[in-house]
């Protein structure tokens, strides 16, 4: 099978971080909280639904685009996995420009469906949140949603991101079973959402906070930061340890996903 065209890849990276940020913070903008009749009934899906959402995303995702791209749809996954020599460096950036652009993208459409519920509009959206990542005890929807300071949302920043992108690494390593890639990593994202939805909202994906971040300024903007570094640092953890902890020699892994120069790449 002959290697995809970078054109290809970056179109891969593209469909699938459009589909994560659509999908998973289109859960918790439109279906986290539905409150229907005089009673207020609560028909939406909770954090416990937001977080399935996010992993069903990068689930699907790796399936339908990892063979083509690697499935990664997040810069720091990206940095990661060359980090641990399964990536080239050369492709990190242009992945994480298609990234961000994707996302971005999709949190726009986002903005627009949420802004047109009757009664609603654009500056009740930004109001409301529209699922960003924040730190810190703020007024109205901004912050961390628990109230947790910055040491705490930056510590479980890393840490979750770390454990995603361990989890990566070992769901695709040579020595890995074939084929369940993608089901490893949809339920640690779905984990990691559960465990981090009250600390920080749950980043550990820059383009992801990015997304949403732009379309509401303020806050958000301001503390994205954190989003950003946080999750690259524990990436980085995770790359350059990887090996060493689990004891891999082979740099290049025959997994299903994050690995597109399968068969092209040095194996020692």
């Amino acid at each position: 099978m002959s290697e995809p065209k970078l054109s290809a890849k970056l179109g891969a990276e593209a469909l699938g971080t459009f589909w994560l940020v659509f999908g998973g913070c289109g859960s918790a903008v439109l279906a986290a909280k539905f409150l229907v009749d005089p009673n207020n009934t609560q028909l939406g899906i909770g954090f416990v639904g937001v977080a399935i959402a996010f992993g069903l995303t990068v689930l699907t995702g790796v399936y339908a685009f990892g063979h083509v791209s690697g499935g990664h749809f997040n810069p720091a996954v990206s940095i990661g996995l060359a980090v641990a020599k399964r990536f080239e460096w050369k492709l990190v950036g242009p992945y994480a420009i298609t990234q961000i652009v994707a996302g971005t993208v999709a949190a726009g459409v986002l903005f627009v469906i949420a802004s047109g519920k009757a009664g609603v509009g654009a500056t009740a959206v930004r109001l409301s949140g529209f699922a960003t990542n924040g730190y810190g005890a703020l007024p109205g929807n901004f912050g961390s949603p628990g109230d947790y300071g910055l040491l705490a949302c930056l510590i479980t920043e890393v840490v979750l991101t770390a454990v995603f992108v361990f989890v990566i690494l070992g769901a695709t390593d040579a020595r890995a079973p074939k084929g369940f890639a993608g089901i490893a990593i949809g339920l640690c994202l779905t984990l990691i959402h559960l465990v981090s939805i009250p600390v920080t909202n749950t980043s550990v994906n820059p383009a992801r906070s990015l997304a949403v971040a732009f379309f509401v300024g303020g806050p958000p903007l301001a503390q994205v930061w954190l989003f950003i570094v946080a999750p690259i640092a524990g990436a980085v953890i995770a790359g350059a340890t990887y090996a060493a902890i689990t004891g891999a020699k082979d740099p290049v892994d025959v997994g299903i996903a994050n690995n597109p120069d399968v068969g092209t790449a040095p194996t020692a």
